[in-house]
């Protein structure tokens, strides 16, 4: 829905339609578009951080762990890119919404800190590792797919040289 209509279609009402619930069904785990919303939020950074607990013991284990969940190893859109953009229209439209993702980045960020390698480089990394994000799901002129494998190896590379200083 999100994906075909925008986030200002995302009222509770369209979206027990489309579920093919009732309204009171809806309003029973959701009772407010906010609440919503969070529970969305909340399921998109829960599967990223399945995603980090992944990361080994080595140092930069946990950076290169970001990095893979962040970016594909194939210059694709993933239907998950396309729902995290259209979400971050809805968070965008509803400031309080940013919050519980500012919360979680801070927290990743801390852990990218005490990554065993040097803080400014993870932090460099990560937010190269932001950019190409953001400039992937908003279509601003991200990596085409003669440099969406270089760039990527780069950053790894970037990684291990840190690791070794």
């Amino acid at each position: 829905m999100l994906l075909s209509q925008g986030g200002e279609s995302l009222t509770l009402e369209a979206v027990a339609k489309r579920a093919g619930i009732s309204k009171g069904g809806l309003f029973y785990h959701f009772p407010t578009k906010q609440a919503l919303v969070s529970a969305m939020v909340d399921r998109l950074t829960r599967a990223f951080e399945d995603a980090l607990a992944q990361a080994g013991p080595r140092p930069g284990d946990f950076l290169r762990a970001y990095v893979e969940a962040t970016i594909p190893e194939r210059h694709t859109t993933a239907p998950a890119d396309r729902v995290t953009a259209a979400l971050l229209a809805v968070v965008l439209v509803d400031p309080s919404e940013l919050e519980p993702l500012r919360e979680r980045f801070a927290a990743w960020q801390t852990r990218l800190a005490d990554d065993g390698i040097d803080p400014a480089a993870a932090t460099a990394v990560r937010l190269a590792v932001d950019g190409w994000w953001a400039a992937r799901l908003l279509g601003l002129a991200s990596p085409g797919p003669d440099l969406h494998e270089g760039t990527g190896r780069y950053l790894m590379e970037a990684i291990d040289r840190a690791a070794r200083d």
